[in-house]
């Protein structure tokens, strides 16, 4: 059997841009997503870093069948998920779950924690004994750090990585295989980031669990990730395994990502030279020609701005860029 659990391959996602009240017409499109392909192992996490609105949580609905695919293809568990809808796509739903951003606004405030827990376990195993049901949510607070009693609390009475926590177990319930953070501890203080990034390390261990894991956050996708792939524009620039995307960029993007992130020691930091970056992110309603990090490039070849760079093959990973 194939080692491969999610397979995707020049993944589209565009959004219509319509003028007019009475009659309306569609005048153009968003890009958010423009042809990104990536596979993920069973029990491997690779990483989505970019800057925001480079379509990373774009990326992530579009594989659980939240938003509509423009175009490409999207295999799960050997299965062709790209047109499934309603009733069709059901049984793959509980194999694939989504920790959020927020943990404020993720958690229904008028629900227990045992309801916010328990609710997948009503909608996709209806036919359970309330005494199994109360095992479970039970089981699945144990298995986050947290006590069966807070089964009857309500969100407002825990704290922002307690409340995280519950979110994990939520997406826990039904036993997936794929669970996709979206910028999971990003909203949390540094120091509960630690614990809930240990949580899920320790949960991926145990349970065998394969992560697509969302951030902005350079110094946490170092430490939790297989693999990196860097967004930029809607478009996967570089993507290789983590040691070697670290150790030696290609792209002048990833180059200028690694670059920005500050040194501890304040001498050091003073003598390293500063990225260079020009102007602002284009609009992907209109991206540019050619390369599409071109315009903001300082090492941009003439090339550059009429053709667009094909992926290289680097090592283990893969390049997308004139001057790799």
């Amino acid at each position: 059997m194939s080692n491969t659990l999610l397979d995707v391959q020049d993944l589209k996602v565009h959004f219509p841009v319509t003028e007019g009240v009475v009659i309306s017409r569609e005048v153009g499109s968003v890009k958010a997503v423009d042809g990104v392909s990536f596979s993920l192992a069973k029990g491997e996490t690779l990483s989505l870093v970019g800057e925001s609105g480079c379509g990373k949580s774009t990326t992530a609905l579009a594989v659980l069948r939240m938003l509509r695919v423009t175009a490409g293809r999207i295999v799960f568990d050997g299965v062709d998920i790209t047109n499934l809808e309603g009733k069709a796509m059901r049984p793959h739903r509980p194999k694939m779950q989504m920790v959020y951003q927020d943990p404020f606004s993720s958690l229904n405030p008028r629900m227990k924690v045992r309801d916010i827990i328990g609710e997948p376990l009503r909608v996709h195993r209806p036919d359970a004994s309330k005494a199994d049901y109360q095992k479970r949510v039970a089981e699945l607070l144990d298995l986050v750090g947290l006590l069966p009693v807070m089964a009857d609390r309500y969100p407002h009475e825990f704290s922002g990585g307690q409340r995280q926590r519950i979110g994990i177990a939520r997406a826990l319930a039904l036993e997936p295989e794929l669970l996709i953070c979206d910028e999971a501890v990003s909203a949390l203080d540094v120091s509960i980031q630690a614990q809930i990034i240990n949580l899920l390390m320790d949960l991926q261990h145990d349970l065998g669990l394969t992560y697509l894991f969302i951030s902005h956050d350079l110094s946490v996708v170092r430490h939790v990730s297989t693999r990196i792939a860097v967004m930029y524009l809607g478009q996967i620039v570089e993507m290789n395994t983590r040691d070697a995307l670290f150790a030696e960029p290609r792209h002048p993007y990833t180059q200028t990502l690694l670059q920005a992130v500050p040194l501890a020691n304040p001498e050091l930091e003073a003598e390293r030279p500063q990225p260079l970056i020009i102007g602002e992110v284009p609009s992907v309603r209109n991206p540019p020609a050619g390369c599409r990090f071109h315009p903001r490039c300082a090492e941009a070849l003439p090339q550059c701005a009429t053709d667009a760079p094909a992926p290289r093959q680097r090592g283990d990973g893969q390049v997308v860029c004139h001057l790799a």
